[in-house]
C-alpha cells in the first residue's frame, strides 16, 4: 500500500469498511519522536507515535498533516516512506488498520502537545516503550533508512 492508494478523500474515512488512522515516524538523526499519554494509574501507558483518525471527506495525507501538527505542532513538508501499517479491533470493536508514514517536517521542535503528558526523543535501537506492533514499524523503518 502507498500513499497515493488512499490519498483520495475517504467518504466515512475509511476504505473497504475498515477504519483508518495514520501515524507518522518523526526521525532526528537516528531518534524517533514518541509521545507519552497521560498515566493516573501505576502501570505505565505505552508510549506512541503522532498521528490521527481519517477524518470523513479528508484524505490520507491531509490527515497525517493535520495529526501531527495537533498532536506536536510541527509542520509536515512531506511524506518520505509508507513503512507498514497493522490491523486491530477498536474499544467499540470496530475494525481499524493504521497506516504508517516517514515524514519530513519543516523544524524538529519546538514540541507544542495538545494532549500528551511529555514526548521523548528515542534511539532506534533503545528501549522504546511501544506496543510490539509499533515496535515492527520501527523495526522496519529502521532496516529501510539505516539499512
Amino acid at each position: 500500500m502507498s500513499v497515493s492508494m488512499f490519498d483520495e478523500a475517504l467518504p466515512r474515512g475509511e476504505y473497504d469498511g475498515v477504519g483508518l488512522r495514520v501515524g507518522a515516524i518523526v526521525d532526528r538523526g537516528g531518534e524517533i519522536l514518541l509521545l507519552e499519554p497521560d498515566s493516573t494509574g501505576p502501570i505505565r501507558p505505552t508510549r506512541k507515535l503522532p498521528g490521527a483518525t481519517v477524518e470523513p471527506g479528508e484524505s490520507v495525507t491531509e490527515a497525517v498533516i493535520r495529526g501531527v501538527g495537533h498532536e506536536t505542532g510541527l509542520l509536515v513538508t512531506g511524506i518520505r516512506h509508507h513503512v507498514g501499517d497493522f490491523d486491530y479491533l477498536s474499544p467499540a470493536g470496530k475494525p481499524v488498520r493504521r497506516l504508517h508514514f516517514a515524514v519530513e517536517v519543516a523544524a524538529t521542535g519546538p514540541i507544542v502537545l495538545a494532549e500528551h503528558a511529555g514526548y521523548v526523543w528515542a534511539p532506534l535501537d533503545g528501549d522504546l516503550s511501544v506496543t510490539p506492533s509499533i515496535r515492527k514499524i520501527l523495526d522496519t523503518y529502521q532496516a529501510l533508512v539505516y539499512g
